[in-house]
C-alpha cells in the first residue's frame, strides 16, 4: 500500500499545486478561463488537476482506509481516472485495441469485482463484463443474493489483448510485464473508492493484486489479507465456465462460483 500511497499522494500534491496556482493567477487577472486552461493539456495534468479540486481535509480523507471521501469528489476522481486511462501507453497494447475499458461501478461500491482483462466485445462497447462472460457474472451475483449495481467491476489489464484469426480477434492472455505495468491503474482505483473487499476473477487478477503468481485452486474462496488488510477472495474468471463441454461439471464448477461470491455479502 505504501507504494499506491506515494503515486496517488504524487498525484494529489501536483492536483492542489495546479489548483493553488489557478487560484492564484485568476486572482490577478491572468488566467484564462478554466475550459481553456485545461484545454490540450495531458490526462495525467487533468486527473491531478481534479484530485486537488478537494479542500486538503478532503485530500487526507483520500488517503485514509478508514474514513469515507465526500461523495463528489470520489465522483469526480473517478471521472477524471477514466480520462486518464484513455490515454494510457504504459504498455504496447493501447496499439491495437479498439479504446481503453476502464473499471465502473457504484461510486460507494464495498465490493471490488477484478477480472482479467476486457473481451472482444467490451473493447468494442468500452465497459467491463458485458459479454458472454459478463452474462455469466451477472446470473451469479444475483444467485448469489448480491447486486453488481452496489459493486465496482474493473479488470486487471484495461486494453484488450488478441490474435487476428481472419475477421476474427481471439483472446490472448496478458504477459507478467503487461499486468505489471497495468497494476498502476488497480492502484489508483482501490486508492479513490477503498473497497472493504476485492474478489479476483481468475489468475491474471490475483496476480495483479498480490504481485506474485496465485494457484486458484490452493486459494480458492478464502478471505486473504492484502498488505493495507484489504480482504481478497480469489476465484475463477467467468470465462472458464463457458469452455466447460460436460453439463454436470459445468453445474458443479459454477455453484463453487455463486459460493464464493457469496464471501462478498458480509462487506454488503
Amino acid at each position: 500500500m505504501l507504494a499506491l500511497a506515494g503515486c496517488f499522494d504524487h498525484l494529489l500534491a501536483n492536483g492542489v499545486r495546479l489548483r493553488n496556482r489557478f487560484h492564484k493567477e485568476e486572482m490577478f487577472g491572468k488566467a484564462p478561463r478554466s475550459g481553456n486552461f485545461i484545454q490540450g493539456r495531458g490526462p495525467r495534468f487533468r486527473l491531478a488537476l481534479e484530485l486537488g479540486r478537494t479542500n486538503s481535509r478532503q485530500n487526507s480523507l483520500l488517503q485514509s482506509n478508514t474514513t469515507e471521501v465526500p461523495l463528489p469528489a470520489t465522483a469526480a476522481a473517478l471521472t477524471a481516472l477514466s480520462e486518464a486511462e484513455a490515454a494510457c501507453t504504459r504498455c504496447p497494447l493501447y496499439r491495437n485495441a479498439t479504446q481503453v475499458v476502464p473499471g465502473e461501478g457504484a461510486v460507494r461500491a464495498k465490493v471490488m469485482l477484478v477480472g482479467e482483462q476486457p473481451g472482444d466485445q467490451e473493447d468494442l462497447a468500452g465497459h467491463p463484463f458485458v459479454g458472454p462472460a459478463g452474462r455469466v457474472l451477472d446470473r451469479a451475483i444475483a444467485d448469489a443474493g448480491l447486486d453488481r449495481k452496489k459493486m465496482f467491476v474493473t479488470n486487471a489489464v484495461k486494453h484488450f489483448k488478441f490474435e487476428p484469426r481472419g475477421k476474427r480477434r481471439l483472446h490472448k492472455k496478458p504477459n507478467a510485464y503487461e499486468i505489471e505495468r497495468c497494476h498502476w491503474w488497480i492502484d489508483q482505483e482501490r486508492a479513490i473508492l477503498k473497497p472493504k473487499m476485492i474478489v479476483a476473477l481468475g489468475a491474471t487478477a490475483a496476480r495483479s493484486l498480490m504481485g506474485r503468481p496465485i494457484t486458484i485452486s490452493k486459494v480458492r474462496g478464502e478471505a486473504l489479507p492484502l498488505p493495507d488488510g484489504t480482504p481478497i477472495v480469489v476465484t475463477i474468471h467467468p470465462s472458464y465456465l463457458l469452455r466447460i463441454d460436460d453439463a454436470d461439471r459445468k453445474e458443479f464448477e459454477y455453484r463453487q462460483f455463486v459460493t464464493d461470491l457469496r464471501a462478498c455479502a458480509s462487506a454488503l
